[in-house]
């Protein structure tokens, strides 16, 4: 091979590298590979209580064998940009209906990002605090809505800091950093987004399928939240419902494994390749079936409806119940 043409390839092998090493593996990453490229990436930390992000977390010891356990999660991945979960959502009017906790227009959501510091030109690795599915919901809820505005370059650290420190990384206690942000958003991906129009021809067609993503006892209708006019679920959806969506490990909620959620979507009556418009409340929980779904399991035919049974309620459109 001529020294010019091995040149060329080196220089190409490099390059490649390279462009690896600057993006993200997949739509989820272990603690030990955000650790390790931890200066690759722009950390971006959402949470609904951000008093907790200066907070040290807390052990306790066991008096016989002197081991030191996590009991309660606190701090912060060193240099993670802090975002208050109830920022990114907003209530709106929809067809003179105020509606709440929808996604933002996309100027108040950059600002938002820029606000927090998050960089438009590194890859962006959520993380939560990872002790509730609430929180790892918390994640894919921005997740959902910086996708939706045109990133791509996008994961979740699995387990949050709840696995950042089961695996004995270091957290910091500073506070948040504000501003320097240069994050845009590109794009309006309305293909991600269902509508209550989209939803009511779902059900009545039933060429798409739709899933709830909340509790058993909220999709029978046993129970409901008060935002929900009327209680239980619409009609011909499936529950996924919110305890098959992650396994706990230590503190730690973890993702499944994709072979797993395809078996357990399966179980459920779901199916895992099919059109799917997911729901919950307010969108918040129904943004994990999303992840699941969409970029776990891979199916590119999946929308997250934003207004869920708020919306659906508040508009008096049709609900089955178990009971009455």
């Amino acid at each position: 091979m001529k020294p010019t043409s091995w040149l060329l390839l080196f220089g190409l092998s490099v390059a490649t590298a390279v462009a690896r090493a600057a993006g993200v593996p997949g739509p989820v990453v272990s603690a030990a590979w955000l650790h390790d490229h931890l200066a690759e990436v722009t950390v971006v930390d959402v949470r609904d209580e951000p008093e907790t992000f200066t907070v040290a977390p807390t052990y306790e010891t066991d008096p016989k064998t002197g081991a030191r356990a996590l009991t309660k999660v606190g701090g912060h991945i060193p240099g993670a940009r802090l975002v208050e979960f109830g920022k990114i959502r907003v209530d709106r009017e929809i067809n003179g209906k105020m509606i709440k906790a929808m996604l933002p227009d996309r100027g108040y959501f950059e600002n938002l990002m820029r606000a927090a510091g998050v960089s438009g030109s590194k890859p962006i690795v959520i993380t939560m605090p990872g002790e509730t599915l609430d929180q790892v919901d918390m994640a894919t809820r921005l997740y959902w809505s910086l996708k939706y505005y045109g990133t791509d370059e996008l994961a979740i650290l699995d387990g949050g800091n709840a696995a950042w420190l089961a695996a004995g990384y270091e957290v910091s206690t500073d506070p948040p950093a504000a501003g320097g942000g240069d994050w845009s958003a590109t794009a309006e991906r309305k293909s991600l987004l269902a509508e209550s129009a989209d939803v009511s021809a779902a059900q009545k067609s039933k060429k798409v399928q739709l899933v709830d993503a909340r509790p058993l006892p909220q999709y029978l209708g046993l129970s409901k939240k008060p935002v929900v006019l009327a209680a239980g679920h619409i009609p011909g959806a499936k529950n996924l419902p919110t305890d098959v969506v992650t396994r706990a490990a230590g503190p730690a909620q973890h993702f499944l494994s994709a072979a797993d959620y395809r078996g357990v979507l399966n179980a459920l009556g779901i199916k895992p390749s099919a059109s799917t418009i997911t729901y919950c409340n307010t969108g918040h929980l129904a943004s994990g079936a999303w992840f699941v779904m969409s970029e776990i399991l891979g199916n590119p035919h999946v929308k997250l409806y934003d207004g869920s049974m708020t919306e659906w309620t508040t508009e008096k459109q049709p609900v089955v119940a178990a009971i009455e």
